[in-house]
């Protein structure tokens, strides 16, 4: 039985994931470095679930219960000493997270799953920093998690049939629908996703069509319901091109090569939502589109 979930980071995606857990009543432990960090996720967590109220989601009651199911931590021995499932949600850097994963592994209790939320970086390599790599799996939320259905289950190489069908209900507890995918660069998700938000860019970068038609044509055209810019926005494009170099080098094939475009914007720190300004300008409080002053006519 899994009833104590421990979440190590509380960023975007480590919020998100806590609050589906706490939600449906596991009890949580949210670990960070960054006490701050932490606050601002609670903070977030409950203006999430007050969304859900308003949408007649959830009640009072159940956003209270909710959020009395998580603690906080910066302390990531002690957030994991007890936990029966660590997901690791840390910035998508993959020696952070071997690091992270030989921490928890010497630490956590012997029949705990070790899963980790990222996007990209090979199951079997974090595996292979612990000592328990057959209990380690990917565990893929999408972002914002809890509104989107799927969780990508990922199997390593070693990852024993046992683990990989606790996650599988599991996901399903969460009211999400798990799919199921093996260790490969980018798995499925990204994949398929990340070149098309490259070539969007090379279509941008060579003057084929404008920010807003690109995305337009995508949305009418595809039924998307965000185009391929304003998604590279949504998710970063730092963490766009961190996923690009991993199937670059873990296919060693030039059409997964990073867009020198998007290589220039993080460079120049406009990484989309997060900084302000990517290919669209984001203003708080405003739900207007605007294209970035550097790609109007």
């Amino acid at each position: 039985m899994i009833n104590n979930v421990a979440v190590i980071g509380a960023g975007t995606m480590g919020n998100g994931i806590a609050h589906v857990f706490a939600q449906h009543n596991f009890h949580v432990t949210l670990i960070d470095i960054s006490s701050q960090q932490l606050e601002k996720a609670l903070a977030t967590i409950s203006k999430n679930l007050d969304r859900q109220i308003t949408k007649g989601q959830i009640t009072e009651a159940e956003k209270q219960s909710a959020l009395q199911n998580i603690v906080i931590s910066t302390d990531i021995d002690q957030g994991v000493a007890a936990a029966h499932l660590v997901v690791e949600a840390a910035t998508e850097n993959e020696n952070l997270k071997l690091q992270i994963f030989r921490q928890i592994d010497a630490i956590a209790p012997q029949d705990c799953i070790l899963a980790t939320n990222t996007s990209s970086i090979s199951i079997t390599k974090i595996a292979a920093a612990t000592q328990r790599p057959q209990q380690v799996i990917g565990m893929h939320f999408m972002n914002p998690v809890p509104v989107m259905k799927l969780v990508e289950v990922i199997n390593g190489y070693h990852t024993c049939s046992y683990v990989t069908g606790t996650i599988v209900e599991l996901s399903k507890q969460l009211g999400k629908i798990p799919a199921l995918a093996n260790d490969y660069p980018g798995f499925v998700a990204n994949r398929i996703l990340m070149p098309m938000i490259n070539e969007a860019i090379y279509t941008l970068q060579e003057g084929v069509a404008d920010v807003e038609a690109i995305d337009t044509i995508m949305k009418l055209g595809m039924a998307h319901p965000m185009g391929p810019l304003q998604l590279a926005d949504f998710i970063g494009l730092d963490v766009c091109l961190s996923i690009m170099k991993v199937l670059h080098e873990g296919f060693g094939d030039p059409k997964y090569a990073p867009c020198p475009l998007l290589v220039n914007m993080v460079h120049a720190g406009r990484l989309g939502v997060k900084t302000g300004e990517g290919f669209y300008v984001y203003t708080p409080g405003s739900k207007e589109l605007v294209v970035s002053e550097k790609f109007r006519k």
